[in-house]
């Protein structure tokens, strides 16, 4: 990164410690919708970060991006939450969109005006993307959409949905046949209910319908059916960059909090960090916490290089969040009954980082993902 890079990153860094921390745990028990944080949010350039100066934004390295992704999610995990999608989304039109369709919406979420998801997951499908039952039938200038998503963050508040769908159902094999719609909040869309959640809150995560619901067929992605699948997990490499990220974020903040804490706290007459116990817990925490930005950092910068990166992106995303569920449960651990408090962050933390585990691909399919990338580069067969 350049002093500029670093100076945004500074900038949210800032901005974290100064308007977000002291709201969060107040907004995050109240589950409410964080208008204020977005807002700012807007005005700091955080929805354009992925989106170059010609259509209005201010395109950053993924290493940036990545910092600025930490940086958030240290004061409040649903915060990256909610650019995160809208950054994959925003990557999709520029590597594949048509011209018509970065010129429609690229400069409106640029500045945050429009916001956008993706809609990946379905009820039944899980992690399995090829397993999908949404259909998208052409008929004349249109497709005509019908199936069901969920999990689908941001999607009370996004103008834009890029959803993955069947253009193809007979397509074998199957992924042949999966295309992605550029998606506006059209007849026949609806949102059925926000999904209650054990942390991830404020921002909403959602179940979608689609029923008979028409679209012009300039709303798929790149004008090119059967190019869907592809064209998502090349955005997906991104996605886990920021999830890992957004998993940092959270190990971060349990570090931090947990090691002021046993610098204050006093039993047996010292701090409680002189306390074998606990000072080897911090040293454990704060070894996995640089080794989990180090894989981070690399992730995204091979994703910078144009090499393919989802060995490196799929890594990142299980250490980093199999890292900051350990943070956090060591973090209560170090802060002992008030770690299972309301009245102290510790207990959000934990709460936050079973996302990063299972969303986005879970750790079990990352670890196929790994293991498939390591056959094929090393050229063995499998």
């Amino acid at each position: 990164m350049d002093s500029a890079e670093q100076a945004i990153v500074d900038t949210v860094h800032d901005f974290v410690d100064r308007d977000v921390r002291p709201v969060a745990r107040q907004l995050e028990h109240e589950n409410t919708y964080p208008e204020a944080l977005i807002e700012q949010m807007k005005r700091l350039g955080v929805f354009g970060l992925a989106i170059p100066d010609e259509f209005g934004g201010a395109a950053v390295s993924a290493p940036c991006f990545a910092l600025v992704t930490e940086e958030l999610a240290r004061g409040w995990m649903s915060l990256a939450g909610a650019m995160g999608g809208h950054t994959v989304v925003a990557k999709l039109l520029l590597q594949h969109g048509t011209p018509s369709q970065q010129r429609r919406y690229l400069p409106r979420m640029a500045t945050g005006e429009l916001r956008a998801a993706m809609a990946l997951t379905e009820p039944d499908g899980g992690s399995d993307l090829q397993a999908l039952r949404t259909v998208a039938r052409r008929d004349g200038d249109s497709y005509i959409v019908n199936g069901s998503k969920t999990w689908i963050t941001n999607a009370r508040r996004a103008g834009l949905v890029a959803v993955l769908c069947k253009t193809d159902p007979q397509a074998d094999p199957p992924h042949h046949g999966i295309s992605v719609l550029l998606m506006e909040k059209v007849p026949g869309f609806t949102i059925s209910r926000d999904l209650p959640k054990l942390g991830y809150k404020g921002v909403e995560s959602c179940e979608l319908s689609f029923q008979d619901c028409r679209v012009p067929v300039s709303s798929l992605l790149g004008g090119m059916e059967g190019s869907g699948f592809s064209q998502m997990m090349q955005g997906l490499e991104l996605g886990r960059i920021q999830v890992a990220a957004r998993a940092t974020g959270v190990a971060r903040a349990a570090f931090d909090d947990a090691f002021s804490y046993a610098q204050q706290r006093h039993s047996f007459g010292k701090p409680i960090w002189q306390h074998q116990a606990v000072g080897h817990l911090l040293a454990d925490m704060a070894t996995r916490l640089t080794a989990a930005r180090q894989l981070l950092l690399h992730a995204a910068t091979l994703y910078d290089s144009g090499q393919r990166s989802d060995l490196e992106a799929g890594m990142a995303k299980l250490f980093c969040s199999e890292t900051a569920m350990t943070i956090a449960l060591d973090a209560l651990r170090i802060h002992g009954g008030h770690g299972y408090s309301t009245e102290f962050d510790v207990e959000r933390y934990f709460r936050d980082a079973p996302l990063m585990i299972v969303g986005e691909g879970t750790n079990e399919i990352q670890r196929d993902i790994i293991t498939r990338q390591l056959i094929r580069r090393r050229g063995l067969s499998g």
